[in-house]
């Protein structure tokens, strides 16, 4: 009996050691800020709109990045981001969740042009 209990208490390890082993990439624009402190984020690209505390965490509202772009077709648009962003009781960005995005002028997401750039 000791011994089942062994075996299916070491696979149940093993398993679960498996399961935590497995890695979630990251967007661009997470592997750029997470970890970083939020008031750099603001201070770079504009105060957030607004703020609602969620336990030990607190999510900003942000838009920002507005401009004007030469899309790769030629014609021009109106760009801008917007995000939610997870900051930590310290201030450090923990999540940056894209809201709203449009093309880039050079790609598929302006947000990433903009908070990727260095």
């Amino acid at each position: 009996m000791n011994r089942r209990v062994i075996a299916s208490t070491a696979i149940f390890a093993l398993a679960l050691s498996a399961c935590t082993t497995v890695s979630v990439s990251q967007s661009p624009i997470a592997s750029r800020w997470v970890g970083h402190s939020a008031g750099e984020f603001f201070a770079k690209y504009s105060p957030p709109l607004s703020d609602t505390d969620s336990g030990s965490t607190t999510v900003y509202n942000w838009r920002g990045g507005y401009n004007r772009i030469k899309l790769q077709n030629g014609s021009t648009a109106r760009v801008s981001c917007t995000a939610k962003i997870t900051v930590s009781q310290d201030y450090v960005i923990r999540d940056i969740e894209i809201i709203s995005d449009r093309p880039g002028a050079n790609g598929p997401s302006y947000c990433t042009e903009l908070l990727t750039a260095a």
